[in-house]
């Protein structure tokens, strides 16, 4: 039986996504041509007793994620997602800090993913709160693969997958850093969340929501994914993240509209997020001033006062070549719904499997 280490080095690369229930985009219509993962995001652990909780709506849903996805042609792998940003990051401080709670949940996490044919789990913690967190959740690592290896023995199955979503640096402010030898000797890989730079938590200017470089600081992808190789994480276990939304924000002056300009309260879409879909509709509704640039490898568009950061066809290949460039195992996207006809999926597709 293969280790996840070497299964995730010979792997051609993960071109993965998350997709949400409840979405305009049914899984059915993914289409599976740009994609070799797809996360479903997501499932929660019960603050009590810490084992996943799966309702009577959930269930359905489980049941045709996994079974539509893997029907395709072609087929993708099939991750089950367990936390996101909306989940209280508290639940998972306290469940990590205690050998019986750590096995509740991990014995229900492997039950689940078995229970409806998903491939692997997704750790989404945003975000462990001190390094006494981070330790446990090392931890957590060593004792969840250990499960995973012994129901692989016991049932004659493929190992579960075993991934993270993880900040997009391997250090949160200056106060903790990531378990990098638990991730290299346990995880599958772990899913750098190379967004959010900036956004609506600062309305009193515009700045970049996913930029490859920061000539003014540390807050690009560029910055992330070498701190993550720098600790010593193999690169074939970072997988860059790529957002398929913006970030808007609505502008002080339409006359000052540059990255860092102005500004006096979030834009167009919902919180101030919208879809790239959407940011496309008002680019051309609007006639939209669109500029690439090349200092950040970012783009925005902007019309009266509206102002959105977002990536487009040309910074997300660029993005994928320096991916390729640093060897890493691959990227994903948040969300897969979010795309505009699958132009950002195929391009980001095409360049990967490029030579």
């Amino acid at each position: 039986m293969a280790s996840v280490t070497s299964t995730a080095a010979q792997a051609p690369g993960i071109r993965g996504g998350y997709w949400f229930p409840n979405s305009d985009v049914p899984v059915s219509a993914i289409n599976t041509s740009y994609y070799t993962h797809i996360y479903y995001a997501f499932l929660l652990p019960d603050p009590n007793t810490y084992e996943i909780v799966v309702n009577n709506a959930d269930d359905p849903v489980l049941r045709s994620f996994t079974s539509t996805l893997h029907g395709k042609n072609p087929p993708v792998k099939t991750i089950l997602s367990i936390g996101g940003g909306s989940n209280d990051a508290t639940v998972f401080s306290q469940m990590v800090s205690d050998p019986k709670t750590r096995s509740s949940f991990i014995e229900s996490a492997v039950g689940v993913a078995r229970g409806y044919n998903f491939d692997g789990m997704d750790l989404d913690w945003e975000l462990p709160a001190n390094q006494t967190d981070m330790n446990n959740l090392g931890l957590l690592f060593q004792e969840w693969k250990a499960v995973i290896d012994y129901e692989a023995s016991s049932s004659g199955r493929q190992p579960l997958l075993l991934t993270a979503a993880v900040n997009y640096a391997v250090t949160i402010d200056g106060s903790r850093t990531y378990p990098s030898q638990a991730i290299n000797n346990y995880v599958s890989w772990v899913n750098a969340m190379c967004y959010d730079y900036h956004g609506s938590w600062d309305t009193s200017q515009t700045g970049t929501l996913a930029a490859l470089y920061d000539p003014n600081g540390s807050r690009s992808t560029s910055y992330g994914i070498q701190s993550w190789l720098n600790i010593g994480v193999q690169p074939e276990k970072v997988i860059m993240g790529l957002p398929l939304y913006g970030r808007s924000w609505t502008l002080k002056d339409p006359q000052v509209h540059g990255i860092g300009a102005p500004a006096v309260g979030i834009g167009p879409g919902p919180d101030g997020a919208p879809s790239y879909k959407l940011v496309t509709d008002l680019n051309a509704q609007n006639r939209a001033t669109v500029v690439y640039d090349t200092a950040t490898v970012s783009v925005y568009s902007y019309w009266g006062t509206s102002w959105i950061s977002y990536d487009d066809e040309r910074s997300v290949a660029v993005k994928i070549r320096y991916a390729k460039g640093q060897k890493l195992g691959g990227y994903f996207f948040w969300a897969v719904q979010q795309d505009k006809d699958w132009i950002i999926s195929k391009q980001a597709s095409d360049v990967w499997s490029s030579n």
